[in-house]
Parts: structure tokens; sequence; C-alpha cells
């Protein structure tokens, strides 16, 4: 049965035409084949922007821009891996204030649509899972496992103390909170999702709207009796799966809860450039159908530092996939937040549906351009290394109390030896070295396990220093979270002990010594200034390195890898000073005197046509 179209659009154009702040801060229910909100049919409106993704002095920015694109709704997940960095220790301040956020979104006269996690998949590391949980042996995440439960219970109540008052029901604008998320895809355990909703209930996350998401052919999974269910699908599946729901859950709201108009770019692929025509059009006939729709993404924000995420889905034809710091996702407003072709077709598009013309778009912050600059100073990783940690065999990052970043294992070896050094299953990009020279690379997204390797006669020093790349955020391979160096390590057929292990989480740089204008090989940090009078957004054009990682005034803009499909890093306006500003760059490869400039525009391998 459809809900009535035209007392659903006026009620979203009443919304819309309201005033910032003023928006109704009464609960959204479910009535049958409608969401209600004061008597009325109400459908919502919604787009995915997730605040830890976006520099916290651009919010307001980004979710005004949100509303004049036509939407009366934000979604936006919850990073649990920011929030509890160590067991027991929460950090709700700065990027991290949720509880701003929504504030925030409030202001624009936005509803919120929460997802907390625990697990939030995301293209984010580990799909949200914090890297501790990996270092417990044997916990399985994801399940009734009573060790999980006992951390995402903890995590949720504390999340509640933030988050509880400003539900709708009791007068905020949160109006709804998903339940897990594509539970479907993952396993069928109905225990434990009801687990989770016990959880989100005892936070007072769950006073409103309980929303499962689900792929519509994996409904019968990932969905729980008196859950809303929502579908999330890719363009030009909306008709069939909204009669997948109608079969599954007939007479109750219809929702895409994530309709795909974008998606996400992976290291050594192709830029994402979708249909945006293709995109609106769907989004007009849902919005013309009556159902309620969230656009993922209205604005997808970056992976700053070492957050992104990986695909490994486990079938024999996959493989691990990580995803790059750029969040861009093709979206509505690029990473910069500025409105793109895309955005004007969805804004008209939902302003004929609705029948009100949004808010005028406001103008954006500029993207600038920076002078060359060369990097003049190096320091040596062999130089900067930590304190050892002993280990007869090597062991996973999580074992050493590290999250993210490289880690280095070393051993002394006997030669002659010519053949394979075997490393397993490394976690993901590991680089050999013999006395400090490099020998080999070892690549989980190519599916090696070992490289040849040769050993002059006498003893040598063996060094493997591994990158982790991103741990997996969707699929079965998502349980096993470690890091690092997995498996033993043999040369030939013997298995090598005997290790000094040296965590290398990468922080910050402002701790590094033994910086020279010299030439340094091997694996080095370089370091330059840049001279800036008014701070603006730039992107810095990292071609010049092969991997690695940038940091601008001690902040990680995230990963630099020459395979693209990103060949440059956004930095961010608030992140520089007036005056001088330093620049990090860690690189595996050796490199002299690098150039780095900032640039208006993306450096995409496959630039994407103009708009």
């Amino acid at each position: 049965m459809k809900r009535s179209t035209l007392a659903l659009v006026a009620l979203t154009v009443g919304a819309l035409g309201a005033s910032p702040g003023v928006l109704a801060n009464s609960p959204v229910t479910v009535s049958g084949a409608h969401f209600v909100r004061e008597g009325k049919p109400y459908q919502i409106i919604s787009g995915d922007m997730h605040f830890q993704r976006v520099p916290r002095a651009y919010w307001a920015d980004r979710l005004r821009k949100a509303r004049a694109m036509g939407l009366n709704t934000i979604t936006t997940y919850v990073f649990w891996n920011l929030i509890e960095p160590e067991p027991g220790k929460f950090d709700f301040g700065g990027n991290n204030d949720v509880a701003a956020f929504v504030k925030a979104a409030q202001a624009e006269g936005l509803n919120v649509i929460l997802r907390p996690g625990p697990y939030i998949c995301g293209e984010w590391d580990a799909g949200g899972y914090p890297a501790w949980l990996f270092a417990v042996p044997g916990m399985r995440v994801r399940s009734r496992d009573p060790r999980f439960l006992a951390a995402s219970d903890r995590y949720l109540q504390r999340l509640g103390k933030e988050l509880a008052p400003l539900m709708a029901s009791r007068g905020g604008p949160i109006v709804a909170t998903e339940l897990e998320n594509e539970y479907g895809s993952y396993d069928n355990d109905k225990a434990y999702l009801e687990a989770i909703r016990s959880q989100l209930q005892h936070a007072g996350l769950a006073d409103d709207v309980l929303l499962t998401y689900d792929g519509p052919d994996l409904l019968a999974n990932g969905t729980l009796p008196g859950v809303t269910a929502v579908i999330d699908f890719a363009p030009g599946e909306a008709k069939k799966s909204f009669d997948l729901l109608d079969r599954f859950r007939p007479g109750t709201p219809r929702m895409a809860g994530e309709y795909w108009a974008g998606w996400f770019d992976q290291w050594g692929g192709k830029h994402a450039k979708t249909d945006a025509r293709r995109e609106a059009d769907e989004i007009g006939w849902m919005l013309k159908q009556g159902y309620s729709v969230n656009v993922y993404l209205v604005h997808g924000g970056t992976s700053f530092g070492f957050m992104n995420g990986a695909n490994y889905q486990g079938n024999p034809s996959d493989h691990y996939a990580p995803q790059t710091t750029s969040y861009d996702y093709d979206a509505a407003l690029d990473e910069a937040g500025r409105p793109t072709a895309k955005y004007a077709l969805f804004r008209d598009t939902i302003a004929k549906a609705t029948g009100r013309t949004p808010p005028t778009v406001p103008a954006s912050p500029p993207v600038g351009t920076l002078p060359a600059f060369t990097l003049e100073e190096s320091a040596s990783l062999w130089d900067n290394l930590p304190p050892p940690q002993a280990s007869d065999l090597p062991k996973p990052m999580e074992a050493y109390g590290q999250a993210y970043g490289y880690i280095l294992y070393r051993t002394r070896v006997h030669g002659p030896f010519h053949g394979t050094l075997y490393l397993g299953d490394v976690r993901d990009y590991a680089t050999v070295y013999v006395d400090r020279k490099a020998s080999g690379t070892v690549e989980r997204r190519l599916k090696q396990v070992s490289t040849q390797i040769d050993i002059a006669p006498g003893e040598h020093t063996l060094d493997v220093l591994v990158e982790n790349t991103g741990r997996v955020n969707y699929g079965p391979r998502m349980a096993d979270g470690r890091a690092g160096i997995v498996d033993p390590v043999l040369l030939g057929d013997t298995i090598l002990h005997g290790w000094r292990v040296f965590p290398l989480p990468m922080t910050s740089p402002e701790s590094l010594h033994g910086w020279t204008t010299a030439k340094v090989e091997g694996p080095a940090y370089h370091r330059g200034s840049v001279h800036v009078g008014v701070p603006t957004d730039t992107f810095l054009d990292v071609r010049a390195f092969g991997k690695g990682a940038a940091w601008l005034n001690g902040v990680n803009l995230g990963r630099i890898w020459s395979i693209g499909p990103q060949h440059d890093l956004y930095a961010p306006a608030p992140w520089f000073r007036r005056g001088e500003n330093t620049v990090v760059v860690f690189d595996l490869q050796t490199r002299t005197a690098p150039t780095l400039r900032g640039v208006d525009q993306r450096l995409w391998s496959d630039a994407p046509d103009s708009p």
C-alpha cells in the first residue's frame, strides 16, 4: 500500500522552508506504511556525512550546503576506534565531539539519523572497530563473544551519555538510530542483533525509530521484528529493491537507507566517476513514490591519517583492496566541500519533487594554490627507531600495544643463502632489508606471501618493515583485524627466531631527530616549510613521492602511494597557520630534496571529465 504522496510532499516542504534552528524537534514515529511526525506522514530526505571525516571548523558549512540541496535530515556514522582509542579511555573532544555536530545539524534545521555502530563499515579501518579488540586472543568481533559484547556495551553506554539527551523524544534532532549495519551481509544471528538492540536501549539511543540497513536480498538475515527495515542499493536498482522490501515487509515504511550515489576509490584502481543524471532521475522517482531516501553520500570528506579501510570478501577471485585517503566518493559535495554538477542536479530534482526551492547555496571556502617548496631536510628511519621489544617469533602489531602505522621486525641471519623468504599473510605491505639495503617487497594486495632474497656469507641484519595499509572493513576477513606479521617467518625451510620489534605508530613527527641536508638512503622522513599569508584550502601535489604519509603542522593528512589514483592530499585551511608551516613526508624510497606544491584541482590518475 502506497502512502499519500501529496501529504508527504506538503509536510516535507514545510520542514525545508523553515528557518535554520527552528525545526520542530518532535519525534518521528512509524505508523503502518508511514513515517509520521505530529500526526502526519513524514518523508525523510537525507544524506550521509561523517563528522569525523570533516574538519570541525567546516561542519556548519557542509551542513548548510546539505540543507541547501534540499535535505531535511543528515545521517552520520560514529567511528568507535576514534572515540575509544584505548580500552576505557574516551575522547569526545575536537573532531570527535559528536554532540556538538548533532547540535550544529539542529542549528541548520536538520534532523539527524545516528549510525553509532559498534560496526559501521564505511570504508573505515576495521569498520570502526578499535585495534585493541584484535589484541585479545580468540576475540570474535561482531558476535556474541562475551568479551566483545562487554566492550561494545561500554562504548555504547558512554556514547549514550553524550547523545541520549539529543534524541527527538527528548526534544533533540536525532529522529532515528541504526541497529548495527548491513548485518545480513555478514551473518544471521538474531540473538546477536537482540544483544546490540538491548545495549542501545540501555544507552537511551533506541527511544525513537530504530533501523536496520541491508541489501534487499538479505533482509531475512539482518532484520528483527519491531525494527524498521531500510534497504541499501546501487543506481538502477530502486524499483526491484523496493519490490523485494514490499514482499518482505508489506505495509511498512519504504526508505532507501543507502542510495549509493557515487563510489569509493581503491589504491591501484581507477577514480570513481558515476552517472549523476541517472542518479538524479532515480532519486526523483523515489521521492515521487513517497519513499524516504538517504543519499550515500552528500559529502564524503577524508579518511585522514591511517584511517582508510580495505575490502576483502574472501572469495577465491577476491583480493585485499585498500581504499584511498580521499573519500571524495564522487559525492554531491567534493572533498573540499565544493558543490559539483551532481549537487546541482540533485538540488533541482529534490526541488521539483517537493515543489519548493530550497535555501540559497552558500559560498564555499576558497581553494587556493601554494608555490613549489622543497623539503630540504631528511632524517633516516633507522636513526629514529624506538626501544625494541624482544620476541622469539614475530607477533601482530596489536600484541605490542600498537594500533596503526608501521612496524619493524629485526633479526640476525647467516649466509650464504639464495632462495625464498616467506612472510605468510603479511598485513599489509612489507619491505625487506638486508643490512639496511632494500631486498624485496611482499604485498598483500597482490596476494604475495614471499620474496626471493640473496644473503652473502657471514652474519647479517634482516629487517622487515611492515605498513598497516588499512584493516578490512567488510566481509568475513574483517573478523581477523590483526596487522603486521601474523605467521612464522621462514628463510628457506628454517623458521627464524630471536626478533627485536620496533613499533612505529608515527603519531607525530615532532620528536624526530638526526635531520640533515645530505642525501639519506632508504626509508626516511623529509621536512620543509612553506610560508602562508592567508590560509586557504589546497591539495598538496605528492607526485614526487613513492609510498608513505604526510603531516601538516603535525597533523597526519593521509597516505601517499604512487600507484594512484590519488596523487594529492587535501590540506584544509584551518590546519595552516599564518606565516611558516611545517610539512613532513615519510617515504619508503630514497628521495633527494623532493618538492611539493599546492594545487586547486584534484590530481587523479584518470582525471574525470569537467562538469
